[in-house]
């Protein structure tokens, strides 16, 4: 009997993860900056609000992609014995 294992993303790394994280959460910041000024009137507090939100969500996006990439749910498994031939 051949042995599975967990197929890993290949292009799962840190330095991707962290690429990912600050493009995402430029995208998410200029919403949030949009969302601010549009409630608020206030271009200042707009920016205030996006521009804390982008370091704390960086952060909490790496660890949470970190996370994903170690974890084995919904990748499919791989016979041994079919990669060796």
């Amino acid at each position: 009997m051949a042995a599975a294992i967990i197929a890993k993303n290949a292009n799962s790394n840190p330095k991707r993860s962290i690429v990912k994280a600050v493009s995402w959460r430029i995208l998410g910041s200029l919403d949030t900056a949009f969302w601010g000024w549009f409630f608020t009137g206030s271009f200042k507090i707009a920016g205030s609000i996006a521009a804390f939100e982008i370091i704390t969500k960086i952060g909490l996006y790496y660890l949470h992609e970190r996370a994903w990439a170690h974890s084995r749910f919904g990748l499919k498994k791989m016979n041994l014995a079919t990669e060796e031939s």
